[in-house]
């Protein structure tokens, strides 16, 4: 049997149990329970975060506005958008979390701790649906780019909630040896709302149809429509990637079916 194999075989045996230790106890990756992941967010931010069945620690953003859009042809023409609340995901949804609702793991690089990968924009409706029955609620979903930029942003107007390149290493898992992957999930410092990963680790799909840019978007957040919906728009970089595709602005597409190992997501719950 081959390597790629046995790892698989090693997710279908295992992670059924470490599963269990993970949403019981909170991510390992950061060492703590849920309450004290909880604690420690909002008493870092003073935002409120709420939990679900599958560990997930949703941060609640203000409303608020903010210039969206960068210096790239793909990023303009910039503007001001008028963002209404809701919650994010702390982290990009983990290989735990996905296998607890889907059943099944095909990740490049298996850990329960890392963030799913290798999963498309179609998969992932699916998994929302799932997760929205397993929840009891209607309220999950992907988020709007201008959500996701807002988010990312956490209340500041440069190319990096940073400030600067300089020391974006300690908040983002960017240009790995490609035999490394990612990392599990929370393992460098959050933005300053308490998000961790925003660059890195795994471009995020979010869920408009891709545009070539932002003439004629929406002054709001709700998702645009039209566009090319046979790719889906992706955010914040990879593990594999340069510091110049990671940053708050920085814009990319997928063919909704690609399932490329630097793909993954964070979900949105509506108030």
């Amino acid at each position: 049997m081959s390597e790629q194999n046995n790892e698989r075989s090693w997710a279908v045996i295992v992670l059924p149990v470490l599963l269990v230790v993970a949403v019981a106890g909170g991510l390992a990756a950061l060492g703590m329970n849920q309450n004290q992941q909880r604690a420690a967010v909002v008493e870092e931010t003073g935002l409120e975060v709420r939990g679900n069945q599958l560990g997930m620690q949703l941060v609640k953003v203000p409303a608020g506005k903010f210039v969206m859009g960068g210096t790239q042809p793909e990023q303009q023409p910039q503007r001001e958008v008028e963002v209404a609340t809701f919650y994010i995901s702390a982290h990009e949804v983990t290989q735990a979390q996905w296998y607890a609702v889907m059943g099944y793991n095909h990740s490049e690089k298996i850990d329960p701790r890392r963030p799913v990968e290798q999963v498309s924009w179609l998969e992932v409706q699916a998994f929302l649906e799932q997760l929205n029955r397993l929840e009891n609620t209607n309220k999950y979903r992907l988020p709007s780019e201008a959500e996701w930029e807002y988010a990312a942003r956490a209340g500041t107007d440069g190319d990096y909630f940073t400030g600067d390149v300089g020391g974006l290493h300690r908040y983002a898992w960017f240009r790995a040896n490609p035999n490394t992957g990612t990392r599990p999930v929370g393992s460098l410092l959050p933005n300053p709302w308490g998000l961790y990963d925003v660059y890195g680790n795994v471009w995020e799909w979010v869920q408009e149809c891709w545009h070539p840019n932002h003439a004629g978007a929406p002054i709001n957040s709700r998702v645009r429509s039209g566009g090319d919906c046979a790719r889906r728009t992706v955010r914040g970089g990879g593990w594999n990637n340069q510091t110049d595709m990671l940053g708050s602005a920085v814009r990319g597409s997928y063919q909704a079916d690609s399932n490329d190992y630097n793909l993954g997501f964070r979900v949105v719950l509506n108030p």
